[in-house]
């Protein structure tokens, strides 16, 4: 008896295990009689007499294994799921993000994202044999993030309004998930052993809160503080008369300008060149057309694109007019909110094939004849892809007789709308999502007669 080992068997913990020591040296932990003899074989033989029971004797082992491997496969499923949501907005982040910030967030979300593998993999060990030290610990903090991270996706996907995406249920799913596992580890204690485990919570919650801030200041408010500026302008150049003085040809010289710090992309644009007619109250079109080309390239800060246009006005010794005037209309879009498909500048398609391919209605277009320009645009980060869903814009140039004009639509590829004609921009989410925006340029305006003696002089002078 003498040389039989001493052997104290503890009391069971919240999943069942009890720790056996030997001599005063633990030795392991147990979760029924079986395990416990197989424990003992290496300190020696001993026999039920020679052990020493705690909080129980040898018929108390309140291990439901099904129970507990249950629970902990349901927790390392949701850590794996939030890995995947990580790994999903991390890894375009960090590579295809629109700004610096942007991509170092998506750099966090990848660290994050491994650090939810070892969580995984301790909540297999925690509701196992709890070998890893902490491994609690670990656990509570990677659902701590799957919490955050499922509440950051629901807050920015319902900001405003519900917005149904095909992962709206995933991120209601692991919510839900994460509140139920955050009050299983906090009512099993999962910290203890822990040194002022009061002073790293509250550590963490400082950090966290730090970082919040400094996400949503950098993303959210020195964006939406900055806002593009682009200047659109026509000035008339020289007019000349043809050989005969039949017609008149004046030439207009268009441009527009990126003076601001944002840069942006050039949608669409139109002119408009207008005469005045005498003892008539409307003005009386005299050419039109985009002088932006191709529609949807880059205007940077600081950079301008400048092109001449030529109208013909026939007969113009008739006095057909008193003033003419010109003036442009440019659509832009944040380039650093938005990514337009490199396709767009090649998606121009006019009514009458539209029509045959049933695509003129999508959303619903006007009777009028009009060329369209369409493509799929992609937000500035993964989690307004993922919370927004799939995007597209539309440009109209719709050609009508007396006043042709652009309409822009920005919205989901299945919604289907009729053209607002009271408001050329209806979509007031795009306009304040992407900073759409229409700038008119400044109008020039001259008396016909003054631009007919230009010409004449300019003819007589060539002769």
């Amino acid at each position: 008896m003498a040389n039989k080992p001493d052997v104290t068997v503890g009391a069971p913990d919240d999943v069942g295990l009890r720790k056996v020591t030997v001599n005063g040296k633990p030795v392991g932990k147990v979760r029924c009689l079986g395990e416990l003899h197989r424990l003992l074989r290496h300190a020696g033989p001993a026999s039920e007499h020679d052990i020493m029971w705690l909080g129980g004797d040898s018929t108390v082992w309140p291990d439901c294994a099904w129970r507990r491997r249950t629970i902990g496969s349901l927790m390392a499923a949701g850590l794996l799921v939030t890995v995947y949501v990580l790994f999903r907005i991390g890894i375009p982040d960090s590579f295809n993000s629109l700004t610096y910030v942007g991509r170092i967030a998506g750099a966090t979300f990848l660290l994050l994202g491994l650090l939810e593998v070892i969580a995984a993999a301790a909540a297999l060990d925690y509701w196992r044999k709890r070998r890893i030290k902490h491994s609690g610990v670990v656990v509570l903090f990677g659902v701590s993030v799957a919490f955050l991270v499922s509440s950051l996706l629901l807050l920015v996907q319902n900001w405003g309004q519900v917005v149904y995406t095909r992962y709206l249920l995933l991120w209601v799913a692991l919510w839900v998930w994460s509140v139920c596992a955050l009050c299983m580890l906090l009512r099993s204690r999962a910290w203890k052993g822990m040194r002022n485990p009061k002073r790293i919570a509250i550590g963490a919650m400082v950090s966290g809160l730090l970082a919040i801030a400094n996400l949503v200041y950098s993303q959210v408010y020195i964006p939406y503080a900055t806002s593009p500026l682009v200047q659109s302008g026509v000035d008339f150049g020289p007019p000349s008369l043809n050989s005969k003085g039949t017609k008149m040809y004046l030439a207009v010289h268009l441009s527009v300008r990126n003076s601001g710090q944002i840069p942006v992309y050039v949608l669409g644009s139109i002119y408009w060149i207008r005469g005045k007619p005498e003892r008539a109250p409307h003005n009386k079109l005299i050419g039109s057309d985009e002088f932006v080309t191709p529609p949807g390239r880059v205007l940077n800060p600081g950079q301008e694109y400048a092109q001449d246009a030529v109208v013909e006005i026939t007969k113009p010794d008739e006095g057909k007019y008193e003033t003419v005037e010109a003036q442009t209309e440019v659509y832009v879009i944040r380039k650093d909110r938005v990514t337009v498909d490199p396709g767009y500048e090649r998606s121009g398609s006019w009514a009458g094939r539209l029509r045959q391919e049933r695509k003129d209605k999508d959303p619903q277009g006007p009777t009028d004849q009009y060329f369209r320009y369409q493509s799929g645009i992609s937000n500035s980060d993964e989690i307004l892809n993922l919370t927004r869903g799939p995007q597209r814009v539309t440009l109209w140039r719709v050609l009508r007789p007396d006043r042709p004009y652009l309409y822009v639509d920005v919205g989901p590829p299945g919604e289907r709308k009729a053209f607002d004609f009271n408001s050329i921009i209806a979509n007031q989410k795009a306009i304040k999502r992407y900073g759409l925006e229409l700038v008119r340029g400044s109008m020039a305006k001259a008396p016909f007669v003054e631009l007919l003696e230009q010409a004449q002089v300019a003819e007589r002078s060539t002769r």
